[in-house]
Parts: C-alpha cells; sequence; structure tokens
C-alpha cells in the first residue's frame, strides 16, 4: 500500500526515515535533515525541502552523495551489487543487455568521465517521463556531458540526483502525474511533424502554413474536441481556437495560449507547453461536469517566430488588430507570398479583420511558457512567475575604417573596423552586467570578404538590448550608443546604425501576477520572481488587456531552441495544478 503524506507528516523519525531509505543513494543523512521540517503542506514541498537540504550541505557533502552512486553499467551492476532502486532503473533503461560494442562504449566513458571530474557520471535513466531513456539517449548524454566545465557538472550531477528521488518519491507515494504525462504525451506527438529538409534528419522544424504546420494545426483541434471544447476552430491566419464556455451565458472570458510554430531545429516545448497545459485543465473540467463563472478560450497561435515571413506575432498580432496588409507581399525563400500560402492552406484572407478581439470581453491573457534559460533549474525550482517581460530594440550597423596589408601595417597605424566592434562588445557586455536584469548581445559580427593576411576594413555587426522596463532599456542603449561613436572617434573609424526594432516592456497585471504566485504557494513551493528576456505572445496581448505568465523549468541548462529543450512530466503536472488553481480562485480583474 503507497504511502501518504499525512503518514510520513507524524510518523516517529525512525518509522518515517526507514519508510523513504533508498531515496537517496546510500546517504540518509538528506532525508533525516529534512524531518524537523515536518509537517509539508505536499509531495512537492517535501521535494524542495530535500534540494535545500543538499544546496547547504557543502560541496564536501555534495561529492559524497555523487560519489555514492554506482556507475552506469559498471562494475556493480556486473557484479549485481546495485541497490534495488538502482537494479530497477538501469534495467528499465535497458542497461542490463548492452550489447557488448555498447557495454564497451560506456566502461570507456565511465573512465574518461572519472579522470576529468573526480566522480561518477550521474544519470536520471527513467527519463523526464519517467519510461526509460534508451541506450542511445544515454551513451548520447554521456558524451555530451563530458565537455561540461567541471563545475557546472558536478551541479548537473546534482540535479539527476534529485529527479532520481523525484520519481523514487512517487513511486513510494503512488502519485502519477496524470495530466503531466498527458502533456508530454501530446508535445511529443506533435513532433512527429516537421519541414521538409528538417523531418529527414530527425530535426523539428515548424514554420507558418507549410504543410507540417497545417498538420499541427488538425492534431490540435482534433484534441481540443477530444478534451470537450464548446467550440474549435482555425481562423482565418491559422490560428486554432478552442472555446469552453462559461456557466452562464454572456460571461466574459479568460484567454491563454502560445504559439505551435517553431524556429528552425528547435525543441518540443517552446511555445506549445502554453497549448497543451490548459487544454489539459479544460479536460479535467469536461470530466468533472463543471463550468467556471467565466468562459476560457485556449489559442494555438500559428505564428509567433517570424522563421518563414518577417511577421512575427502574426497569430496574437491578428487578435488585436494588428495585422498588417504589407505582409501578403512577402515572399519566403522559394518566392511564395504569403498571399499564395494562405490561399493554398484554404485561409480567407478578407476575414483577417473580423479576429480583432474586443478587450471588454475579456478578464485577460494568461500564458504558461517554458522558461528557456538556466534560472530556474539552478534554483532547483520548477515554476516561476513572471515580473515583466523585457522591452528591447535591436539595430544592424558596420564600422567603416581602411583595409591594409596584416603584415606591413603597425599596430599603431591601423583603422580596424573588427576590433572595434569586438571592444563594443566587451562594453555592451560590462555595461548590461550592472543593471542585473539587462542583456545585451552581438550576435553577429561578420568581415565582409575578409582574408587571413588583411586588417578588416569593414565590419557588420548586429546589437540587441533587453531590461526589464524601457527607461532601463533606453538608458542601456544610450550608454552603448555613445560607446560606440566614442571608441571610432578613437580609432579614427565611421560606422552607419539602423535600428531595425523597438518592443515596449510588458509589466505583469498585478492582479493576475499574484493569482499565479497564489497558485504556487498553494502547491507548497516558494515564489520565485523573475523577468522574461525573451518575447511572447502575451507581450502583443498586453497592448490590449492586462496579462501575466508562468515560467516552467527546463532540463539541460534551461536551453531553449535547440533540440536539447526539455522538461519533466512532473514539472507539467505542477504546471497544470497551478493553471488549474487560476481558474478555481478566479475572480474578475
Amino acid at each position: 500500500m503507497a504511502l501518504t503524506l499525512a503518514e510520513f507528516n507524524t510518523a516517529p523519525a525512525e518509522q518515517a526515515l526507514q519508510w523513504l531509505d533508498g531515496l537517496y543513494e546510500h546517504s540518509p543523512w538528506i532525508v533525516e535533515r529534512v524531518l524537523p521540517q515536518r509537517p509539508f503542506q505536499s509531495l512537492a514541498q517535501l521535494k524542495h525541502a530535500l534540494t535545500q537540504v543538499v544546496s547547504q550541505s557543502g560541496r564536501d557533502a555534495q561529492l559524497g552523495l555523487i560519489r555514492a552512486h554506482p556507475e552506469l553499467a559498471g562494475k556493480a551492476m556486473v557484479s549485481k551489487s546495485l541497490t534495488a532502486e538502482s537494479t530497477n532503473e538501469q534495467g528499465k533503461a535497458g542497461l542490463t543487455d548492452c550489447t557488448p560494442e555498447e557495454f564497451a562504449r560506456i566502461q570507456q566513458l565511465n573512465a574518461d568521465y572519472n579522470a576529468r571530474f573526480g566522480f561518477p557520471f550521474i544519470l536520471a535513466v527513467r527519463g523526464p517521463r519517467g519510461l526509460g531513456l534508451n541506450r542511445h539517449e544515454i551513451i548520447e548524454t554521456f558524451e555530451r556531458r563530458l565537455h561540461n566545465h567541471p563545475d557546472f557538472e558536478l551541479a548537473e550531477c546534482l540535479r539527476n540526483i534529485h529527479r532520481i528521488a523525484e520519481i523514487r518519491l512517487n513511486d513510494k507515494f503512488g502519485v502519477e502525474p496524470v495530466q503531466g504525462n498527458l502533456v508530454w504525451d501530446w508535445q511529443e506527438k506533435l513532433a512527429q511533424h516537421s519541414d521538409p529538409g528538417f523531418a529527414e534528419l530527425g530535426q523539428l522544424t515548424v514554420t507558418y502554413l507549410t504543410d507540417a504546420h497545417r498538420a499541427c494545426a488538425q492534431r490540435i483541434a482534433h484534441w481540443m474536441r477530444e478534451a470537450g471544447f464548446d467550440e474549435v476552430g482555425i481562423d482565418a491566419v491559422g490560428n486554432v481556437v478552442g472555446r469552453y464556455h462559461p456557466a452562464t451565458a454572456g460571461a466574459r472570458y479568460l484567454m491563454t495560449g502560445s504559439h505551435y510554430d517553431t524556429v528552425r531545429n528547435g525543441g518540443k516545448y517552446d511555445g506549445r507547453l502554453g497549448i497543451f497545459v490548459p487544454m489539459a485543465c479544460v479536460q479535467q473540467l469536461k470530466a468533472q461536469g463543471r463550468r467556471l463563472p467565466f468562459g476560457l478560450e485556449v489559442v494555438g497561435f500559428a505564428e509567433e517566430e517570424g522563421q518563414r515571413y518577417k511577421a512575427t506575432f502574426l497569430g496574437s498580432g491578428a487578435l488585436i488588430g494588428d495585422f498588417k496588409p504589407e505582409w501578403l507581399d512577402q515572399q519566403d525563400a522559394d518566392g511564395i507570398t504569403m498571399r499564395e500560402a494562405m490561399q493554398h492552406a484554404g485561409l480567407c484572407i478578407d476575414d483577417i479583420p473580423k479576429l480583432q478581439r474586443d478587450p471588454a470581453a475579456y478578464l485577460g491573457f494568461i500564458e504558461v511558457h517554458i522558461e528557456q534559460g538556466p534560472v530556474l533549474n539552478e534554483k532547483d525550482l520548477p515554476l516561476g512567475v513572471v515580473t515583466s517581460i523585457n522591452g528591447s530594440v535591436r539595430y544592424l550597423g558596420e564600422v567603416i575604417g581602411t583595409a591594409s596589408h596584416a603584415g606591413t601595417t603597425p599596430m599603431d597605424r591601423r583603422r580596424d573596423a573588427a576590433t572595434a566592434v569586438a571592444e563594443l562588445a566587451l562594453y555592451v557586455e560590462k555595461r548590461a552586467a550592472q543593471d542585473g536584469d539587462s542583456v545585451g548581445t552581438i550576435g553577429q559580427l561578420q568581415v565582409p570578404n575578409g582574408s587571413i593576411n588583411v586588417v578588416p576594413g569593414r565590419c557588420k555587426f548586429s546589437l540587441d538590448l533587453r531590461a526589464p522596463n524601457d527607461a532601463q532599456r533606453d538608458a542601456l542603449a544610450r550608454d552603448v550608443l555613445a560607446e560606440l561613436a566614442a571608441l571610432c572617434e578613437r580609432r579614427g573609424l565611421r560606422y552607419t546604425l539602423e535600428e531595425t526594432m523597438r518592443a515596449a516592456a510588458a509589466p505583469s497585471a498585478p492582479a493576475l501576477q499574484q493569482r499565479w504566485e497564489a497558485a504556487v504557494s498553494a502547491l507548497g513551493l516558494p515564489v520565485f520572481r523573475m523577468p522574461s528576456g525573451a518575447g511572447h505572445d502575451a507581450m502583443k496581448l498586453h497592448e490590449v488587456m492586462p496579462q501575466a505568465m508562468l515560467f516552467v523549468r527546463g532540463l539541460n541548462s534551461g536551453i531553449s531552441h535547440n533540440p536539447l529543450e526539455s522538461s519533466t512530466n512532473e514539472d507539467m503536472q505542477l504546471a497544470v495544478d497551478a493553471f488549474a488553481h487560476v481558474l478555481n480562485h478566479f475572480t474578475a480583474v
């Protein structure tokens, strides 16, 4: 019979310790130190408390914990001296059935890893879904992590140890993240659709109105109908819209959702998580036969990334009346205009103006999104409450000097355009860091017709500056542009600079942000507030109605716009639970 939290909270310390024996490999001290914190409000609170014990234990204790774990497919497995928990986990991952070649490769990786780091490689082999990674995934992860910085890799081992403990704890308490698994499975199935040229390579790319994009729309619409939405449709720009009616006709709606298009060779969760989390909540409401005092409108936005056409936020923009007719004449790389793509997809262009929503009919907009950064991962927190979506400004520039012979031009006579941009990049790094939450990036640095033996006479560059509010962004931009002018003057260079994009910051509406905070707190988790450095559909809706976002932790240091983008079924379950709490405790803004 599964253990209950009430039993754990009230049991004598010796009994509670015995129940959680084996949670952390040969390390009962972690549970011992957490017992005085009882009673725990939730299993999530207990899990977080365990991570904090390890975090505060010091490096020697952390190394001891890591070294208490066996190598993957190592001597302990061969000699059958693994703990029961490790035997089960390595068996589920198929490590007990390695081919001779796989076994030899893992043994070599174990040796190389120990030589580099001085502790064994730790991986939660049951994976982010809990079903087990395959041997190819394990070996691939092993090879990739072998190149990490030692400090980062130690932290990554601890994070994997916590994931192992989380799964073991779920087993002991008989907990299954049912909705988290559903959300996970929806995302995996949707990721089967990818554009030609990428699908063949096993890469995920879904750009606006391609066959893969339209297949995604049909699948989302089908799952919405299955989940119990009252109305489901694909609108004139390709947004998938599902509406769950309120208990009383004429009541306002709460809007939510995110985008289902992707960057090229991107991840499975960016955007899509924000569609499927509320869908899982609607499925629960329908199964319970419940209606809310307000309606829920879930939108799978057709386009946010601006990959096929330069029309970022096309899907959400259309809902606020910001679809620009000139976009229709844009051509993609194959010369197909957006108008032609829309006509081929069977969309009615004349209906686009009708998509504009009346803000008075809505309570606001909320969005769940994977964090796309390392902060939550490093803090061992599954959820974060967004305080503001950063304002940003972008430029394209060029520094012009004089191309000259690399061997005959003395160092003090050079007019080197590339070193000027390099100096600017270092200044941007230093200046942005002064603000804490500001960021600055020179992502493109190109020397046209550059040669190995020529001092660069020209250097083209991009500049991306972001901050949580517009005043902070503008102060950063003023300083960076002044530095560009000063260093060019000092070096005898000239420059051109064109502003290509300016987006206002989108602070979260206090009332909506507080609802997310209450939901996170109700789960027994600490409320962690953070800005969003990336743009989101919520940014567009912010122009006409209140908005607030919830971030979900990503694995692999929170990497996004990358195939390694990932999250766990457990964190997705917490996102569903938080969303359901907001719905169940919502009153008019």
